[in-house]
């Protein structure tokens, strides 16, 4: 696609909101008084949900508890970002709100704490208690699905997605892992004024809306494969790769200096393992002080890892987002997309067309340190749900313009 000026997306964002289902909103992190100012800008309508990406830019306690105040009867769920998706695509330093109209959706929301040591049968019974709740007070509605954020650094997200998805049943599942920028320090999520660490927040939803739950990625499995033979998997840390020192032998199966290795190389060079007929990225997020590999999704001893190659980031977004739009345009995306493809679209100079393509496709989210899919918790991809009017009788598009 063309690119855009900052000016024009903005004028095609501003006719779309004309007709968006969900209302969005963004706010510098330097604004005093923030959720205020977003507050006005999502309009008066009554919420079932209102989402908040924050920048680790910004006191995110101080965030939560304004929200609190300002939405005393409105679940409000928030999380840190590695980045933020506004208006114009990719952004730093926003605080970014997604309000889920009462007249269209009707959500439950519930924290999840201690994933770490997660008591699977009670959080299974937990979930199926509130699904079902869910149900029987929305016999109207015909679409759901289920939106997850979880502390990017609680080292628990494959546990987690797995033991939650059997519960949900026909609640499809996407989400995404919180984040700190590239610092990897501290990561929140919160729910209704309580911020949790080791935490996760789970909304679901039932809307009178068509949604569809997507991923998409963008690697090709290439014939370079490598066997990992030592690792420690409760910490995701690769030790030996074909009985050489991680960093060392991945260093030298990329062609790249061991001595160079940083997360442009790992964005560039990604491996992912073969699940069933799929393969999902196990993406690489640094080398530690003994020259060990640190994974950003579990790992394990005797796991196969192919070299991936990969198509052209922005030309397969735009396509795999205009997919989206058969037969009909959707009118909003939520998507969390990997910190992993902000940092090679920055490597390949395409910040901007990725921009373009997000802003095109009225994507609003938040970069990531992992995705949820279902029972799965992978790298490097986007997930995310779109959102669709029902099409006029006797048309084959209920697109807005």
């Amino acid at each position: 696609m063309t690119l855009q000026s900052k000016a024009d997306r903005l004028e095609g964002r501003a006719v779309a909101d004309q007709y968006a289902i969900l209302r969005t909103g963004e706010v510098r992190a330097s604004t005093t008084s923030p959720v205020k100012h977003l507050k006005r800008k999502l309009g008066d309508s009554p919420f079932a949900l209102v989402a908040l990406f924050v920048t680790p830019m910004i006191d995110f306690q101080s965030v939560v508890d304004e929200a609190a105040d300002l939405f005393p009867d409105t679940d409000v769920l928030a999380c840190t970002t590695a980045g933020e998706i506004g208006t114009t695509g990719y952004e730093e330093g926003l605080v970014v709100a997604v309000g889920f109209p009462s007249d269209g959706f009707v959500t439950t929301s519930l924290m999840i704490e201690d994933i770490s040591a997660l008591d699977t049968q009670s959080t299974i019974d937990r979930i199926t208690l509130e699904r079902m709740a869910l149900r029987d007070k929305t016999p109207g509605l015909d679409d759901n699905f289920a939106f997850l954020v979880v502390d990017g650094l609680s080292l628990s997200e494959d546990t987690l997605a797995a033991t939650i998805a059997p519960a949900l049943r026909d609640f499809p599942i996407f989400g995404g892992s919180a984040g700190d920028g590239t610092s990897f320090a501290h990561t929140y999520v919160a729910l209704n004024g309580k911020v949790a660490t080791d935490a996760a927040i789970l909304t679901l939803a039932r809307s009178r809306y068509q949604t569809r739950v997507f991923s998409l990625n963008h690697l090709i499995p290439g014939d370079t494969q490598m066997v990992v033979t030592g690792a420690d998997p409760a910490r995701r840390i690769v030790k030996e790769i074909n009985a050489e020192p991680a960093a060392r032998e991945y260093a030298r199966l990329v062609g790249k200096d061991p001595d160079q290795l940083d997360r442009f190389t790992f964005a560039s060079h990604p491996v992912v393992v073969r699940i069933g007929n799929t393969h999902h990225v196990r993406a690489i997020q640094q080398v530690n002080e003994h020259g060990e590999l640190v994974f950003f999704s579990a790992i394990d001893e005797g796991m196969v890892l192919t070299v991936a190659s990969q198509e052209n980031l922005s030309a397969h977004l735009e396509k795999k987002l205009t997919e989206l739009g058969t037969p009909n345009r959707p009118v909003n995306i939520i998507g969390c997309d990997c910190i992993l493809r902000r940092i090679e679209a920055e490597q390949s100079q395409q910040t901007r067309q990725i921009s373009d393509v997000l802003s095109a496709h009225r994507v609003t989210g938040f970069s990531t340190y992992g995705e949820q899919i279902g029972p799965l918790h992978v790298n490097h991809t986007m997930s995310g749900v779109a959102f669709y009017h029902p099409a006029p009788h006797g048309k084959a598009n209920g697109e807005c313009p």
